[in-house]
Order: structure tokens, then sequence, then C-alpha cells
């Protein structure tokens, strides 16, 4: 059940954001099981996001869900910027080109 409400939330989110109202959804498909999860979406003003999860370690102390996904957008400047991510019990883990890098230690 957490993992069905943790989706939930998630999903929120990602459409919470001030969207263009001009906008329409060109392509929308989901598929929520009890513990799993994958949704991709697009719309007509460029935006684009897909994202797996599944549900590890269920029952146990240190379930947590692991989700990979990618999201893109086209900015104020007309470039398009595109966020590849895993995020799971080491974190929100963001990848794209734009984005920097740390050093390596």
């Amino acid at each position: 059940m957490k993992f069905v409400i943790v989706f939930v939330a998630l999903f929120a989110v990602a459409f919470a954001a001030p969207a263009d109202s001009d906008a329409q959804t060109l392509r929308f498909d989901s598929d929520v099981l009890p513990s799993s999860f994958n949704y991709a979406y697009e719309t007509s003003n460029g935006i684009k996001e897909d994202a797996q999860g599944e549900l590890h370690n269920e029952g146990s102390e240190n379930e947590a869900i692991a989700v990979r996904g990618s999201y893109s957008f086209v900015a104020d400047d007309g470039q398009t910027y595109t966020v590849t991510y895993v995020a799971d019990e080491n974190g929100f883990q963001p990848q794209g080109a734009h984005l920097p890098v740390a050093p390596e230690a």
C-alpha cells in the first residue's frame, strides 16, 4: 500500500508544476501494479516524461522504491533539455548535458 501512496504522490508532483494552458496531451500510458509501475506522457509543448519503478525488499525494514526515468522540456531559450535519473536508496541521481558534474574525489 505504501508503494501506491508514494507513486500517487510522485505523480501529483509531476503534474503540479505550472503548465502551458494551451498544451495538449499527445500521449499518456500508465501501468500501476502492486509492486511496480511505469508511465510515459508527451505534450504538444515539447514536454516528455517516462519512469519505471519497482519495490525492492518488500515487507522488510529496508523496503524501498527504485525508479529510473527521464524527462525533457523546451526552455525559454528554445533549447530542449533532457534529464535522466535514478532515484533509489542512494537518493536522486540526475544526469544531463546541462547539469554540473561534481569533481572526482
